[in-house]
């Protein structure tokens, strides 16, 4: 994984400097196009890159540099880190920027516990209940997941898995569930997604995807109910680096 500073101050083109006792790992953030709300988009990709890793707990960024790492104004920036901290996700730190929340290995597990109650009867049941036409539509998303994995694109594949999981979650009609689940999955680490992918193991496993879209279609629900478990297995075990 790429090198990162404690400060946010990541080098984004070029080459990286080298290690700083001092500081903490470099960051490696996407460029955000003005295509739709700058602060939108930036609040969308801070969380990828906290779920990811590329955000560390215990580590101060500045809006100015996590700016320059986008390549947008510090404004946004600074909007987006401060609904973060409404949520939770991350804390003000006067005059120098923002810390990441620490979280411990217990509330993980049981972010993942609530998850598991939830995700595997409801996507299971989706399997009897969902459209087929619905269930169909869902195939582009999960294809997105692996190419992200593919590419390396760890932020794009956190936000793909987060889509397409939503999207999925949707189908049940029920808004509210959507919104507890989407707050659990902001919580979450997957500190061992760049490990997979350094290995070059994780498109074979972000196939589950696609795997879980056919059983849907084919109306599995018993497959469909193991994969889930499957699923939610990996959250906090190899993608959480615990393997």
């Amino acid at each position: 994984m790429p090198d990162r500073t404690s400060s946010g101050a990541a080098v984004f083109a070029g080459t990286a400097p080298g290690p700083d006792p001092e500081r903490g790992p470099a960051l490696n953030l996407p460029r955000v196009l003005g295509h739709n709300s700058l602060r939108e988009q930036v609040s969308h990709a801070l969380r990828a890159a906290l779920i990811a890793g590329e955000l560390r707990p215990g580590v101060v960024y500045s809006a100015p540099v996590l700016a320059a790492g986008f390549g947008v104004s510090a404004t946004p920036v600074r909007e987006a880190m401060l609904d973060l901290a409404k949520e939770g996700l991350v804390e003000v730190v006067r005059n120098k920027g923002f810390r990441v929340t620490e979280l411990s290995e217990a509330d993980l597990d049981q972010f993942t516990e609530i998850r598991a109650l939830i995700e595997v009867p409801v996507v299971t049941g989706l399997a009897r209940s969902a459209a087929l036409a619905d269930l169909q539509a869902l195939r582009p998303a999960a294809r997105a997941i692996v190419s992200a994995a593919k590419a390396r694109d760890l932020i794009g594949y956190v936000e793909a898995d987060q889509a397409f999981h939503l999207a999925l979650l949707g189908l049940s009609g029920n808004p509210h569930l959507v919104e507890v689940v989407s707050d659990l999955r902001n919580r979450s680490r997957l500190y061992g997604l760049p490990s997979l992918a350094d290995a070059g193991v994780l498109a074979a496993s972000a196939e589950e995807h696609v795997a879980l879209v056919d059983a849907l279609v084919a109306r599995d629900a018993e497959t469909v109910e193991s994969l889930m478990k499957t699923h939610l297995t990996h959250v906090r075990s190899i993608w959480a680096g615990r393997e």
